[in-house]
């Protein structure tokens, strides 16, 4: 799908720009996840951090608010231009708001802990699951950027691991004798990490899928 959009857009400035933009919405989302993931995980104090989340948080805002204004501008002027290209930029910049978002809702549970997270408890919960979503970070603007199908493909398995080891987490948590309040956090950290993870996938595998089965991509290969 996606190597049909460079093909079409080759050598235009709108292609460039639109994917240039959302290039920096993923590396934002990123930087914002690593501020937060020193934060909550590792008590790493970062002078300003509440400042600097919701700020690169508006940021990455405008940057979709913008996207998607040009997009629609591009189809007003150029009416026979490739519309499921542009669904498929519209939908992928979504997925790039909403990293966004849990990045800064991760930051919020921050705010909710009575006491620092015991590293040992986190460590036994969710082993390095915040170190693949950082590996699934590069993966994602990999395959989506250059349009790299292995791995667009490879994320959905990585999606997966994560997917069902938060599922884990969440039915260890439920009969679990931690205090109340870090059976909370710890519920939400599961959440977002799951959320984080499909958002990134959506936007990897946009690169295999046709336009009306993005998103569902599980659909489409279960079984196989």
């Amino acid at each position: 799908m996606f190597k049909n959009i460079l093909q079409f857009f080759k050598g235009k400035d709108f292609l460039n720009q639109v994917l240039e933009d959302f290039k920096t919405m993923l590396d934002a989302a990123e930087e914002m996840f690593k501020s937060v993931r020193k934060k909550l995980i590792y008590n790493e104090d970062e002078p300003g951090l509440k400042d600097k989340i919701y700020s690169i948080d508006k940021k990455i805002n405008e940057l979709e608010k913008d996207i998607r204004k040009r997009i629609v501008e591009h189809l007003a002027v150029q009416p026979s231009v490739n519309i499921p290209t542009s669904l498929l930029l519209m939908s992928v910049v979504k997925d790039a708001e909403r990293l966004g978002d849990y990045s800064k809702n991760l930051y919020e549970v921050t705010t909710l802990l009575t006491n620092p997270i015991n590293l040992n408890t986190y460590k036994n919960l969710f082993s390095n699951i915040d170190s693949e979503i950082l590996g699934l970070f590069n993966q994602t603007k990999d395959a989506f950027i250059k349009s790299d199908e292995n791995k667009a493909i490879s994320s959905w398995d990585n999606q997966k691991e994560i997917k069902t080891k938060c599922e884990k987490i969440i039915k260890e948590l439920s009969t679990s004798k931690l205090s109340v309040n870090e059976v909370v956090c710890f519920t939400l950290i599961s959440r977002y990490f799951k959320r984080l993870t499909g958002h990134l996938t959506n936007i990897a595998t946009s690169v295999v899928l046709p336009i009306d089965e993005l998103d569902y991509y599980d659909e489409r290969f279960k079984g196989e």
